[in-house]
């Protein structure tokens, strides 16, 4: 399966339903050190009906460091494992 890496933020209107998203970003306490979040989102609102939006956002890596390329290749495999077509990235 191939897996689209998006450089960008999901936007406010997307069509994917399950995703993953990355985000990067220098250590407070040094800033030589980057921490990677990865979390999947599964967005299960019902646009038929008139139900207020319902996403289940499952936190897989937290604030650990590593480089962008290794937080972004690593959510990557996990996609391609899951069957998620959509990677969401910070970094641009």
């Amino acid at each position: 399966m191939d897996v689209r890496v998006v450089c960008a933020l999901p936007p406010m209107s997307y069509s994917e339903k399950d995703y993953v998203r990355v985000h990067t970003c220098t250590d407070p306490l040094d800033d030589t050190v980057t921490l990677a979040t990865i979390e999947r989102i599964v967005d299960k609102t019902n646009i038929t009906e008139e139900a207020p939006a319902r996403k289940r956002i499952k936190t897989l890596i937290e604030r650990q460091p590593m480089t962008p390329d290794e937080a972004l290749g690593l959510a990557t495999s996990y996609a391609e494992r899951k069957g998620i077509p959509v990677v969401y990235s910070d970094r641009t």
